[in-house]
């Protein structure tokens, strides 16, 4: 399936063009703004190649991605989503919870899509903190010019915020970032340095420095939404087009200096004040509850409402403790436990999501983890979030904080890189606390459901025949051209050069896993051996064309059942090998034993488990 078709597919079940009022990204999700919610349809969506999961969240329908989401941003974007339309047309009844809600909705969905930029801002301070370490100087010019250069993001953060609250607020964008661009003006940032009182028409103009402020610029594009309303509504349309842009950067500009933008700024300290409290009197506090509850505010899209908050105490105290130092903790916790199921895991298939979630999640993105392994292994969550509320524990006791924005995990560690040589160690330290424990909790009070595999009480796992999967030619498993099924890391097996386009089953089981393409098929067999046939060497980049699956994920087959046609003169003719390839995973040479025939039909045994 291409990515256009699985466009179409996310479409058509989000309810229809017509129902999609607006679409943004994060890092790793799909964020739609539907106009009926009750047209989301979760089960068909979860069954599209390449969604992890879907979530409600208030006002806002998402969908799970991962890394690939740029793709399926970019592709629905090129079919006209997204522009904006004002999704959502029914009324919440007011209540306190439900305006806090509505708050809480509209930074993140300010925040979410320049979310790259503070994590691109904050790897190049990484990458600097690296060089420090490696003996480069503070002083010399190549310092100086990538400080900048991650400073750029944080600095002329007014202008992203600018832009994506206009998109939010439905307001022109460009004009918004005009007033961001009033607010950082070097002509006023000189008035405010030089101390002097300033005042507009003998009005007081605030001196407040707007760079790497979030709530200022917020609360001024919210207010401008509103004034191009009446702007719009009262303007002579032939002189509209002169007089909408000068009224509203006349009216937005002088009101943003002289009310909107003190009392953000004033917002802006009192939530610094609180965060320097907790610092000083309880700073086991946050990280602690950051540790045990971040796999819950990720699993509803909310930790980025938190976002701006960080951004605030970096700008204001240097460093932040709100999201780094538990996050760090939750975040590698979920690796650990993701890794402590692969081990557990005897399938093929989910001992390869574990592993790759696993390995992610380390790295800081945790949504495959939580959705692919977390989510759905009883018991796991649980270890995950004790794991990450002691490892949170011990960054608050210990004082660990964070210097610059970054995903939370070991290849961001640098970022925790200050003033003080210990604050590394603790960060490492805090990890550690986190993967180590979540393994061993998981591997502890976790069990691997196995209900779908099939299993025949009292049965040996010896003197299992496997017959041929296709007529053709036997190759020795070391003459195949892919080292990773000749080196026989995967297991010990055999391939055929087939002669004909259709691949049958070889043993009685069940279909563990099939590959979307049809390429790839895994089988738990009754005996509970799993067997990996892989028709073609390449053919994943075929993406589909020319195969034809009969089976689906589940099905109960046995030998000389139907699994797959394949059209070997398109793979030949794209220049891929068409071997098909037969394994026992986690088998060595000693555990099989290999027909001697050449040539073989499909009812000839082609390797039989020993004993």
């Amino acid at each position: 399936m291409n990515q256009r078709e699985i466009t179409n597919l996310i479409i058509k079940h989000v309810g229809g063009v017509e129902n999609i009022g607006d679409m943004y990204h994060c890092m790793t999700r799909l964020r739609f703004n539907l106009i009926d919610k009750g047209k989301f349809n979760t089960e068909e969506l979860k069954k599209i190649p390449g969604v992890i999961n879907t979530v409600q969240s208030g006002d806002e329908s998402q969908l799970i991605i991962g890394a690939e989401v740029d793709k399926f941003y970019n592709d629905l974007q090129a079919q006209g989503i997204g522009k904006n339309k004002g999704g959502g047309n029914s009324k919440t009844p007011f209540s306190v919870s439900n305006v806090l809600k509505a708050v809480l909705n509209t930074i993140v969905g300010i925040m979410a899509p320049i979310l790259p930029i503070i994590i691109a801002g904050g790897m190049v301070k990484v990458i600097l903190a690296v060089l420090v370490i490696l003996g480069m100087s503070n002083d010399t010019q190549s310092y100086k010019i990538l400080s900048l250069i991650s400073d750029a993001p944080f600095y002329f953060l007014p202008f992203y915020i600018a832009n994506s609250a206009a998109k939010k607020f439905q307001t022109n964008s460009y004009m918004a970032m005009v007033i961001a661009g009033v607010m950082l003006h070097p002509n006023f940032l000189k008035l405010v340095a030089d101390g002097d009182k300033i005042s507009l028409f003998n009005l007081p103009v605030h001196s407040v420095k707007y760079g790497a402020s979030v709530i200022p610029i917020i609360l001024t594009v919210w207010f401008m939404s509103y004034v191009e309303k009446v702007v719009e509504k009262f303007t002579p349309k032939m002189i509209k087009t002169m007089l909408r842009p000068m009224l509203l950067l006349i009216i937005t500009a002088p009101v943003a200096l002289i009310v909107i933008g003190p009392i953000g700024a004033y917002m802006g300290d009192g939530i610094y004040f609180i965060i320097k409290n907790i610092n000083e009197n309880i700073p086991w506090a946050v990280p602690t509850l950051m540790g045990i509850f971040s796999p819950l505010l990720v699993m509803v899209g909310m930790h980025l409402s938190i976002t701006p908050f960080a951004v605030l105490s970096v700008s204001q105290l240097g460093y932040e403790t709100l999201m780094g130092p538990g996050m760090l903790g939750s975040n590698v916790a979920q690796g650990g436990a993701a890794l402590a199921i692969a081990l557990k895991e005897k399938k093929l298939e989910k001992r390869e999501v574990a592993i790759s979630a696993g390995i992610t999640a380390l790295s800081g993105i945790t949504e495959p983890a939580l959705y692919g392994v977390t989510l759905k292994y009883k018991k796991t969550l649980a270890c995950v979030m004790i794991s990450g509320g002691i490892a949170g524990f011990y960054a608050g006791i210990t004082g660990l904080v964070r210097y610059a924005i970054a995903s939370a995990g070991f290849l961001s560690l640098p970022v925790f890189i200050g003033d003080n040589p210990q604050n590394l160690i603790h960060a490492v330290i805090t990890a550690t606390i986190a993967l180590v424990l979540s393994f061993v909790l998981t591997s502890i009070f976790v069990k691997v459901d196995r209900e779908e595999q099939i299993v025949v009480p009292n049965s040996s796992k010896t003197g299992e025949i496997l017959k041929s999967v296709a007529r053709g030619t036997v190759i020795p498993l070391e003459e195949v051209k892919d080292e990773a099924f000749s080196s026989g890391a995967l297991g010990s097996g055999v391939a055929v050069l087939p002669m004909e386009g259709t691949v049958y089953s070889p043993v009685e089981g069940q279909i563990s896993m099939i590959y979307p393409t049809g390429h790839a098929i895994g089988i738990t067999t009754k005996n509970g051996r799993d067997v990996l046939i892989h028709i073609g060497i390449d053919t994943v980049k075929m993406e589909g064309k020319g195969f034809k699956s009969y089976v689906e994920k589940g099905a109960m087959v046995r030998p000389g059942d139907r699994l797959v046609d394949v059209d070997l003169n398109l793979v030949k003719e794209n220049g891929y090998d068409t071997s098909i390839i037969v394994l026992v995973l986690n088998s060595t040479n000693e555990d099989i034993t290999v027909t001697g025939k050449g040539e073989l039909s499909v009812n000839d045994e082609l390797l039989q488990i020993k004993n």
